[in-house]
């Protein structure tokens, strides 16, 4: 039994927001603290084969599910929250990656395509390599204050929910 708004459905769908959100920030960071610096010690031909296989590769469900999911459930959850403690978190955590899937599309997509298309390897890392990896610590950043303001969302809902018993 729940008093918050939604009941039981409202708080999986916080959890499943959280749960996406978790899994994006970790993608970024994997970037951050391994693929990239991994990378960087590749010569040019290596760096921009590697890094259009992986751009070419992580368009899939298994990436976009999350992906996309973040944004859709947060925008959920931060619906069903009006009215309780969660909500501030809640859309805290959506003005987040919203930022998040903006800085994507608008930067790092961008950059990938252009990778993607170019023919020199040593003019193509010099455009893309150090650009991409700041906006990529940017989303990381972002995604990882986002998620931990899901998981302050769930800790007021369940102490809200605790109370009510």
């Amino acid at each position: 039994m729940t008093n918050n708004r939604g009941g039981t459905a409202a708080g999986t769908v916080l959890g499943a927001a959280t749960v996406a959100t978790g899994l994006i920030a970790g993608v970024w960071f994997a970037y951050v603290c391994s693929v990239m610096p991994a990378l960087a010690r590749s010569d040019d031909r290596v760096f921009v084969e590697v890094m259009r296989n992986i751009n070419d590769v992580i368009q899939n469900p298994v990436f976009f599910t999350p992906f996309f999911g973040a944004l859709i459930l947060t925008a959920i959850a931060a619906w069903q929250s009006r009215g309780t403690p969660a909500k501030p978190w809640a859309l805290a955590a959506l003005i987040l990656y919203v930022a998040v899937f903006v800085v994507t599309s608008a930067v790092n997509v961008p950059l990938n395509d252009a990778l993607a298309a170019a023919s020199e390897p040593v003019r193509a890392r010099a455009d893309f390599e150090t650009p991409w990896v700041a906006w990529n610590v940017v989303r990381a950043g972002l995604t990882a204050v986002g998620f931990v303001c899901l998981l302050r969302a769930l800790s007021v809902r369940g102490a809200g929910d605790r109370g009510a018993r």
